[in-house]
């Protein structure tokens, strides 16, 4: 067991003259609710991610509140308030397209009365025992989360030292980190993904057991971990969380055929066509453009597809049907663990395999080609392998003026030599199937090296 982060013994409140926090940058939403909450007797507390992004002059998009009310005296004050949640009794206050959430305070220990469950290996199936503002504080995962605003004096409580930590930019872990982990082992991305959205450092008792309970990542939810995935990879520190999972190695439990892939791969050019893929992903998420989930994986398992479809070339598989076989893997593999929907796993394949039809640029196949739906994903793709690999330059040249002049680029298409196979009316499906009877059919081109 790593050493215990013991929170301190005497709760702190910090006036308001001593913090940043202003109600004018606060949720008019939420503080409808705060108000409502303390004008009806109850505690009420701004808490969480909200308090630490504030306290760093951030702008938080969402507010959550804690009270000693319980859902069902919550859900009594507010007609637009849900109840929701099992393994966490929740309330949701909805004013328009904004939720405020509601928690009650947690205890800290089980009351017998059977509200609280965890499985063989510690991990917390379900909580709703109710206790009070200290024990709520100590349940919360990180020091940063653990800050109540109060609505009543506009002061922040802390009973963790979780003021000092923002202050410092410390990631650190309440109580001992393996068995918090242990608890719900989705907190170990929780760690990497805040410290890389924060520019927090990972405080080296909560880093130390990161790489030893990776495996425990493999029992989560491959649902839940889609959605992580998507918190890590789409939030605008791709790069940075990339960077993490490897520095604490949770790479391996979260894309395990993408880091055994780039392990592989001695010159290090599929990591470099990954990373500049993530620093253009962030870009794309500060400039507020949309970012799809199938090219953020098409990206991540790229390397994986890279090593699956060389290993079945070398096994004399035709190259065609390597291609289909190797993103068929790929996928298959990945699911185990992430939940990758088919409206996102499809569109991704699609998007590997037109890369080997760039080079190939007879007139009937620039036309299928262009007409295609993933072509525009498909040619940001292989920019992004030029970037890592410069291979691929005469290809980018001419399809990116076949995008801008079509007619041109169908006239220069009509002087290349029609390949064997390209014959007039030849289908798609056609051209996969009959790939075994060409004796002369171009090779796909090197993917990532």
């Amino acid at each position: 067991m790593t050493e215990s982060t013991t929170p301190p013994t005497e709760t702190r409140t910090i006036p308001r003259d001593r913090h940043a926090i202003s109600r004018k940058d606060i949720s008019p939403s939420a503080l409808r609710v705060l108000y409502r909450l303390h004008e009806s007797g109850y505690a009420a507390y701004l808490v969480g991610g909200a308090v630490r992004d504030l306290l760093l002059g951030e702008h938080p998009k969402d507010f959550d509140v804690a009270t000693d009310a319980t859902p069902e005296q919550v859900k009594h004050l507010f007609r637009n308030c849900r109840l929701i949640g099992r393994r966490f009794r929740l309330a949701h206050v909805v004013y328009g397209r904004e939720i405020i959430e509601v928690a009650t305070f947690r205890a800290n220990s089980d009351d017998g009365s059977g509200d609280r469950e965890t499985d063989e290996d510690g991990r917390v199936l379900r909580d709703n025992v109710y206790g009070t503002i200290e024990d709520d504080a100590v349940r919360r995962d990180f020091t940063a989360n653990a800050l109540y605003y109060s609505i009543a004096d506009f002061s922040v409580r802390d009973d963790v030292g979780g003021f000092e930590d923002v202050g410092n930019r410390v990631l650190k872990l309440i109580g001992d980190p393996e068995t918090r982990y242990r608890e719900d082992p989705v907190r170990m991305l929780r760690a990497v993904r805040l410290a890389a959205k924060l520019k927090f450092t990972i405080d080296p008792a909560t880093a130390a057991p990161l790489p030893v309970l990776a495996p425990l990542l493999r029992e989560a939810a491959a649902a839940r971990l889609f959605e992580e995935c998507l918190k890590l990879f789409l939030s605008g520190h791709a790069e940075a969380s990339f960077l993490g999972l490897e520095a604490h190695g949770l790479l391996s439990a979260l894309l395990p055929e993408t880091a055994k892939a780039l392990a592989a791969n001695r010159s290090g050019a599929l990591r470099r066509m990954l990373l500049e893929g993530l620093r253009a992903t962030d870009a794309r998420v500060a400039a507020d453009e949309p970012v799809s989930p199938a090219f953020l994986f098409a990206l991540l398992l790229w390397p994986a597809y890279c090593r699956t479809l060389a290993m079945l070339q070398a096994q004399g598989v035709h190259p065609v049907e390597a291609e289909r076989r190797a993103a068929d893997r790929v996928t298959l593999h990945q699911v185990e663990t992430v939940a990758l929907p088919r409206r996102f796993s499809l569109p991704m394949q699609e998007i590997w395999l037109l890369q080997s039809r760039f080079p190939q640029r007879q007139r009937k196949r620039v036309v299928r080609l262009l007409a295609q739906p993933r072509f525009r994903a498909a040619f940001d793709f292989l920019q992004l392998r030029q970037a890592a690999s410069p291979d691929h330059a005469a290809d980018i040249a001419f399809w990116a003026e076949a995008q801008r002049d079509p007619d041109h680029a169908l006239a220069v298409a009509a002087l290349r030599p029609v390949a064997d196979g390209d014959e007039e009316g030849e289908s798609e499906g056609g051209e996969a199937a009959r790939g075994s009877r060409r004796r002369r059919r171009r090779r796909p081109a090197a993917v990532g090296h």
